[in-house]
């Protein structure tokens, strides 16, 4: 959970014990144990979450507004709620009742990510050469989809990377990369677009295509590029 300042007037209750059993990069599970009419106290869940009930029992929700309502537990029957969801969670029982809550902690890294790849695909229909660079790393590598390696053409480091950019524009004073969508799993970024282009020497381009990523944090470490070849 993802403690939230309350403007709610306080109630007198017992603390519901909160017991951590993994905190990593990409999940937290918390066990919560309340005796009965114990609370959470007010709080913003921060992540998605998934409540695995260890009892049977009755949960009481305080809700932003004033609200009130009720929720039964029922042992091993779990459910699911998105990021967002603001209340004091509270044993309405007359039994000790407890739950494990798993948080999907790493989503937040993953929309960051997302965001870069379509911040990034901007940039190139923006030919902005400083905002395509701010979404790479500080030791970036790009990838071409053709070249004389197994791997196309390399470029590596940030000169090298921006100066290929550069010339890709040179190379079609007219390119727009659309129907863009973007997806993240694990630590590997794929993006999918449709290139639409003109080059130089007035010669019209219109190619499927898609990009790979590794990431360094929130910022591309590799960009490794595909297309398809007309024939």
């Amino acid at each position: 959970m993802s403690e939230h300042p309350p403007e709610h007037p306080p109630v007198q209750r017992p603390q519901a014990e909160p017991v951590t059993h993994i905190d990593d990069e990409r999940f937290r599970v918390t066990e919560w144990r309340f005796a009965p009419g114990a609370e959470t106290g007010w709080h913003r869940h921060g992540h998605d979450y998934v409540i695995v009930p260890l009892t049977d029992g009755t949960l009481g929700l305080d809700l932003a507004g004033g609200g009130r309502a009720e929720a039964a537990l029922t042992q091993g029957l779990p459910y699911s709620r998105r990021v967002g969801v603001e209340h004091n969670v509270t044993n309405a029982g007359p039994a000790p009742l407890s739950f494990l809550e798993v948080e999907v902690v790493d989503d937040v890294r993953d929309q960051a990510r997302l965001a870069v790849m379509a911040r990034l695909m901007d940039c190139f229909n923006a030919r902005d050469l400083d905002g395509l660079m701010g979404c790479m790393s500080a030791d970036p590598a790009f990838r071409g989809s053709a070249g004389p390696l197994a791997e196309g053409v390399i470029h590596q480091g940030q000169a090298a990377v921006r100066a290929s950019y550069a010339a890709l524009f040179d190379a079609f004073p007219r390119a727009a990369w659309l129907e863009g969508a973007h997806h993240i799993a694990g630590e590997t970024g794929f993006s999918t677009w449709r290139f639409q282009g003109t080059d130089a020497a007035g010669s019209e381009v219109d190619v499927r295509g898609c990009d790979i990523f590794r990431f360094e944090g929130d910022l591309i470490a590799v960009k490794d590029s595909y297309r398809k070849a007309r024939s």
